[in-house]
C-alpha cells in the first residue's frame, strides 16, 4: 500500500513539472516588468494560489469537463492573454512589456494557470485515483521546482527579448490544443482531422502576427509624433 502511494505521488509529480513548464512561461512573462523585489512577491504568490486554486478544481474536475464548450472559451481567453504579455500595456513604445503592477501580474499567473491547467487536473486526477492527499502533496512539492524555473526563465527574457514571442507562442499553441480538446467539437475535429492538427499552429501564428503588427503601429505612431 505504501510502494503504491509513493509510486503514485511520484508519478503525480512528474505530471506537475511536465505540464507546469508552459506555466512557469506565464509566470515570468507576467513578472519581468516588475522591480526585483516585486519579482519574488509576485512569483511566489501568484504561484502559490495558482496551485491551491487547481486543487480546488481538481476536487471538480469531473463536473468541469462537461460543461459545454468551456475548454473553446478558455482556449480564446488564453489567446488574450497570450496577446497582452506579448504587447504590454505601458506608454513605452520601444519595447515588449509586460505589468508593472504586482497584483495585476499575480492576476494574470493565476488567469493564465486556471485555463491552462486543464490538461493538469485532468492527468493529476487521473493518477490520483481519488486520493485527493496525494494532489495537494504532489503539487506543493512541485511549486519550488516551478518557482525556480519562473525565475531562470526570467533572467532569460530580461537577456534576450526575443524569447517573449516564443512565450507568446507557447501559451498560442496551448490555446490552440485547448480548442482542438473541447468535447462539443470533436465530431468536427474528427470529420476534419487536418483542422485538428493545424488549429494549434494557426493559432500560434495569428497571435505571433498581432502581437508584431501591433508593435509596428505603435513605433510607427511614436515616429510620427
Amino acid at each position: 500500500m505504501e510502494q503504491d502511494f509513493l509510486l503514485s505521488l511520484l508519478v503525480i509529480i512528474g505530471i506537475d513539472l511536465v505540464l507546469g513548464a508552459d506555466n512557469a512561461v506565464v509566470i515570468a512573462m507576467a513578472c519581468r516588468n516588475l522591480p526585483v523585489i516585486q519579482r519574488n512577491k509576485a512569483i511566489i504568490f501568484g504561484t502559490v494560489l495558482a496551485i491551491v486554486i487547481r486543487i480546488l478544481i481538481t476536487l471538480i474536475a469531473v463536473y468541469l469537463l462537461n460543461v459545454p464548450f468551456l475548454q473553446l472559451i478558455g482556449g480564446i481567453f488564453l489567446l488574450y492573454i497570450a496577446f497582452h504579455l506579448i504587447v504590454g500595456k505601458d506608454d513605452d513604445s520601444n519595447k515588449i512589456k509586460s505589468h508593472s503592477s504586482l497584483w495585476k501580474a499575480v492576476q494574470t499567473i493565476v488567469v493564465a494557470d486556471l485555463l491552462m491547467g486543464f490538461d493538469n487536473v485532468v492527468a493529476v486526477a487521473g493518477a490520483a485515483q481519488g486520493h485527493m492527499l496525494l494532489v495537494a502533496i504532489g503539487l506543493f512539492i512541485s511549486i519550488p521546482i516551478i518557482i525556480w524555473g519562473s525565475k531562470l526563465i526570467l533572467v532569460l527574457l530580461t537577456r534576450y527579448s526575443i524569447l517573449i514571442y516564443v512565450g507568446g507562442g507557447l501559451l498560442s499553441f496551448t490555446a490552440g490544443k485547448m480548442m482542438v480538446g473541447e468535447h462539443k467539437l470533436q465530431s468536427l475535429f474528427m470529420t476534419h482531422q487536418y483542422l485538428a492538427y493545424s488549429l494549434p499552429f494557426l493559432t500560434t501564428a495569428f497571435v505571433l502576427f498581432a502581437g508584431i503588427l501591433y508593435q509596428q503601429l505603435i513605433n510607427l505612431q511614436a515616429t510620427n509624433k
